[in-house]
């Protein structure tokens, strides 16, 4: 199966690989909005099998699934970049539960309910639900958050210079003390959720099944803990 110049074959390569990139693809689904479908993601992503099976070198020592994770992932998210998917909508929104959740944690003393969220935010718990849901795609540090338009911004308490970018920022000592708090502080459900997909690598389907909930519920899940966090970090 396998030349000095890559594969010799690619249709045994995509027949082999092909689960490989739908799990990838179902992993990045929970992290982005509703309106991006998962068979655009796995399109992308065979092209990008296609590319590592051209390129891959097995005397580079490399397992080739590792090497071609990377290039599958990557094809994923330069697709996503393409297409300009995050909506401003989704950021306001995102903004608005994060206020709820520090003013209802300053007068509650306690991480919020859902309930309490949704009556701060004077709507329905089914209409805060369904927020949480079209707000898939939020994420802990956004680029935007570093040039702030008029309102501080909890980056602006650090010291940067000019060149300064999101890794940066994780990789600061007091941010990451401050974040494992914040994680340590989530509800016990939001807490073991983030374990499940951010260290053992689990898909909304395989979460789902073990907390004993819909797809669409990880995610409202996600999005809420995603938001807790960010308000979190607002205060350091």
């Amino acid at each position: 199966m396998y030349t000095a110049s890559g594969l010799s074959d690619k249709e045994q390569c995509i027949k082999e690989y092909a689960p490989l990139v739908k799990r990838i693809a179902h992993h990045l689904m929970v992290r982005l909005p509703s309106s991006i479908a998962v068979d655009d993601l796995i399109q992308a992503g065979m092209m990008g099998l296609l590319e590592a099976a051209g390129r891959y070198d097995e005397l580079r020592g490399a397992q080739f699934e590792t090497y071609a994770s990377q290039r599958i992932r990557g094809s994923m998210l330069d697709e996503l970049r393409q297409a300009d998917w995050m909506p401003r909508s989704l950021r306001r929104d995102m903004r608005r539960i994060e206020a709820a959740i520090s003013k209802l944690q300053q007068r509650l003393g306690k991480p919020p309910s859902e309930t309490e969220l949704a009556q701060e935010l004077g709507m329905p718990l089914t209409e805060y639900q369904h927020m949480l849901f079209t707000s898939r795609g939020a994420q802990l540090v956004y680029y935007e958050d570093f040039h702030s338009e008029g309102e501080e911004d909890f980056f602006e308490r650090y010291d940067f210079d000019s060149d300064a970018n999101p890794l940066e920022v994780l990789q600061d000592e007091r941010f990451r003390g401050a974040l494992i708090q914040a994680i340590a502080n989530l509800p016990e459900r939001e807490r073991m959720l983030m374990g499940m997909h951010y260290e053992q690598d689990m898909n909304l389907r395989e979460i789902g099944e073990v907390m004993g909930v819909s797809e669409s519920r990880v995610c409202q899940l996600h999005s809420q803990a995603v938001a807790r966090l960010r308000s979190s970090l607002k205060g350091h």
